[in-house]
């Protein structure tokens, strides 16, 4: 690989943004993709994935790059030529790298691998954290969240199935593969700018992660039924319940962001998703007026996030330990309160992106044992390390008829 100067002063520009004013990476990068409309696929794809790596070896850079964690300009040239020293490309002749330590970046890597926090590039505390809540799995899993995840795309059945999408891509030099756990998906092969095609515009697919594409099927929704989604966002798990809904029944989205519901109206609209009703939630009184009406309620819960740092490395360093322990008393609220929106012989769906049993199961076991109108039939532990995708966690409540 050559280094191009205007896609390198690129990523430096871009990592300064992130490290020292705060910018969240994936705005940086967008930002940065903006930069030169005469960048072609490759110069677009070695400044995002650049950008990308570096934010998520930030610590281990830092400790071969000898930094101290402090990021200046120099620093962050020194940080990039560790970046391309271990990945064997050739410095060319800028003053940024006169003197670089080759040898020393190799031995100084070497010397750190048996620091697992430091291998791994984690904060202390996450590190503590992870190791406390999952043992000696600790290792694999986040090993496994280091790895980049793949894109996938969900298969809108209200447009086509997935054959024929697999063929309207391929016949647009979009590869993909299948996975037979996973009845809608299609995993690209070479990462490319989806969004771009046809088949997207006209609302044949959406991108979302393999493990995200089981928690509306693990809800067991009817076309016909009530479905109540709790914490809706931006909806891409309501869209999956309208397609597996046939768009028969209906769908309250709940969210108490205004926006992400404006934007799921958007999204819903290309779907071809026409059962789905915004709402957004202003205080108690919109819990309780559908207090004992829905068939189905899909609690996505905000939570840690730690199972999506494979496409979210930005979250290892934004991230806070009091987040985690504030979020886990919002999540108890949340299950007590959007539960009772379940009728009587109805179903719940409990689920976050953590791999963390504090978050998931551990909250389930505590809702069951101070609400016994709700009994468990199953959940689902999705790991990085077994997956290959997000990490999940889902677990399936009927209340008692």
């Amino acid at each position: 690989m050559r280094l191009h100067r205007n896609l390198v002063f690129t990523v430096i520009d871009s990592l300064n943004a992130i490290f020292n004013e705060g910018i969240y990476a994936d705005k940086a990068v967008e930002a940065a993709l903006k930069k030169d409309p005469r960048w072609g696929a490759r110069d677009r794809k070695f400044v995002a994935e650049t950008i990308y790596e570096v934010v998520r070896w930030k610590r281990l850079y830092n400790e071969v790059a000898e930094t101290k964690d402090h990021y200046s300009r120099e620093n962050l040239w020194k940080i990039f030529t560790v970046w391309a020293v271990l990945r064997g490309i050739e410095l060319p002749d800028w003053k940024y790298f006169a003197n670089a330590p080759v040898r020393r970046i190799k031995g100084r890597f070497d010397e750190v691998q048996t620091v697992r926090k430091i291998k791994e590039s984690i904060p202390d505390w996450l590190d503590e954290l992870g190791s406390s809540e999952l043992g000696k799995n600790w290792d694999k899993e986040i090993k496994a969240l280091n790895i980049q995840a793949p894109v996938v795309l969900r298969a809108n059945t209200l447009r086509g199935s997935r054959q024929n999408l697999e063929r309207n891509l391929n016949e647009n030099d979009v590869e993909t593969t299948v996975d037979p756990k996973y009845k809608d998906a299609l995993i690209l092969k070479e990462r490319k700018n989806v969004f771009r095609t046809d088949a997207f515009k006209s609302g044949l697919f959406e991108v979302q992660d393999a493990s995200s594409q089981l928690v509306a099927e693990y809800l067991d929704v009817k076309p016909g039924m009530r479905v109540i989604d709790t914490c809706a966002g931006a909806g891409g798990k309501t869209l999956h319940l309208a397609a597996l809904m046939e768009n028969k029944g209906s769908i309250v989205a709940m969210d108490i962001y205004a926006g992400k519901l404006k934007e799921l109206k958007r999204r819903a609209k290309r779907a071809g998703a026409h059962n789905i009703t915004p709402k957004p939630i202003e205080g108690t009184k919109t819990i309780k007026k559908l207090h004992n009406s829905a068939d189905r309620v899909l609690i996505d819960a905000p939570c840690s996030g730690l199972g999506v740092l494979k496409r979210n490395p930005d979250a290892k360093w934004k991230l806070l330990p009091e987040f985690i322990e504030n979020i886990k008393r919002t999540q108890e609220e949340i299950l007590n309160s959007y539960s009772k929106l379940v009728k009587k012989g109805g179903k719940l769906v409990y689920a976050t992106c953590s791999i963390l049993p504090s978050e998931n199961e551990n909250q389930v076991k505590k809702f069951l044992a101070s609400n016994d109108e709700f009994e468990f039939i199953k959940d689902n532990k999705i790991l990085p390390s077994e997956s290959g995708f997000d990490g999940f966690y889902m677990a399936l409540l009927e209340r008692k008829k």
